[in-house]
């Protein structure tokens, strides 16, 4: 087996070597997961370019000539160049893919077998490696060989007609949701074979979807669609925050920003706000059924006063409700530094990224690396040092 960083020796998955051959987002958020949790992931990327992610900009900010996305997402993790279609390459990985523990893909359907490293190319090579693709719709049916892309997979899932008010067009959420989830759906299943193989000796393959992944994000008010009348959910006219939610559940302007309010009694906020007229709502009956009525109640009281006021009212009593924070306030507060969740990373080459860190404790610890992500090619050579000095005759 590689060597692996000592200063990873004690996380859950040290010892554990992971080929990475995605690209964008999906596939590299489930291998960053496992490299925070110790495990060595090396991308597999071709010479030159590299994963085209490294110029996939959501901003004009880059940093050592990629994006500052590329380095969220592939911090802590090393490049091996190698061009698929080049025999010698292609030799090499196979080398490689002989003394690995996990095999990470998002090729469109069918080209990586195409390359001669599908799955059932692999276990012969292989047979303990768990192999893990990742795909937009799935290996059958019409939207096989379609682009699998967040915003598009958003958009055919429903998902989009969920947000915002009734007269509103559909909206998108802020962040690649299909894609983050369909990570942590991928390095669950990754997970769970590695568990399998430690009980049987033997490989798994793994595959998940952007449009599964994101239907069983879905699921609760999904299960509740299937088993109704059939018809599409109806989002409310006022401050929407789910379409099968009653009222208050939303968010509400205020003199200065924005309030949210949970799952709360109707009576309980007509009393607390001085709100008679919300009065008649007292049955819990009336909460979805007049919820457009009752939240414009609401919406025309609290955007009298400051969000503070309301807060300083409500919280002391125990209701569910937050201010609508934009992150410069959010990382100045006390709250979110308690949390400790921001980490600082640097290249070979000594360019500096300020990101997030793995969400997970072990032990009470927080699971930080100071490694950033690799240039194109950076660990090529050592890595094929590793093999050649383990596997002196391949």
């Amino acid at each position: 087996m590689m060597n692996i960083d000592s200063d990873h020796d004690d996380l859950p998955l040290a010892g554990l070597v992971v080929l990475d051959f995605s690209q964008f987002l999906a596939g590299p958020s489930a291998s960053l997961r496992l490299a925070d949790l110790g495990a060595r992931v090396i991308k597999i990327e071709r010479p030159g370019s590299g994963d085209l992610c490294r110029q996939l900009y959501v901003s004009d900010l880059q940093v050592d000539g990629d994006s500052t996305l590329f380095h969220t997402i592939n911090r802590n993790k090393a490049s091996f160049a190698a061009d698929l279609k080049n025999p010698e390459d292609l030799e090499r990985v196979r080398g490689l893919i002989a003394s690995a523990d996990v095999m990470i893909q998002n090729f469109r359907p069918g080209i990586i077998e195409r390359l001669g490293l599908g799955y059932e190319d692999i276990r012969k090579i292989n047979p303990r490696i768990v192999y893990a693709s990742v795909s937009g719709y799935g290996d059958t049916g019409p939207w096989r060989d379609k682009p699998g892309q967040d915003l598009l997979v958003q958009a055919m899932s429903g998902l989009a007609w969920l947000n915002g008010d009734a007269d509103a067009p559909p909206v998108a959420a802020g962040v690649a949701v299909a894609d983050m989830i369909t990570g942590t759906h991928l390095a669950q299943g990754i997970l769970a074979a590695l568990i399998r193989r430690g009980g049987r000796g033997t490989g798994s393959r793994v595959d998940v979807s952007l449009l599964e992944s994101i239907m069983d994000l879905q699921f609760e008010f999904f299960t509740t669609f299937l088993n109704g009348s059939g018809e599409a959910p109806v989002r409310g006219r006022v401050c929407s925050a789910s379409a099968y939610l009653s009222a208050p559940y939303g968010i509400y302007p205020t003199r200065d920003g924005f309030l949210a309010l949970a799952m709360n009694p109707i009576g309980e906020l007509a009393r607390l706000l001085e709100i008679p007229a919300l009065e008649p709502y007292s049955s819990p009956d009336s909460w979805f059924e007049s919820r457009d009525e009752i939240k414009a109640i609401l919406r025309d009281t609290l955007s009298t006063r400051t969000t503070r006021v309301w807060l300083d009212i409500l919280t002391p009593a125990d209701i569910w409700c937050a201010e609508v924070m934009d992150w410069p306030t959010l990382v100045a507060h006390e709250g979110f530094k308690a949390l400790d969740m921001i980490q600082d990373v640097a290249t070979a080459s000594g360019a500096r990224v300020t990101t997030t860190r793995c969400p997970i404790r072990i032990d009470g610890r927080v699971l930080k690396s100071a490694k950033g992500a690799p240039k194109v090619g950076e660990d090529t050579d050592r890595i094929l040092q590793e093999l050649l000095t383990e596997h002196p005759h391949s």
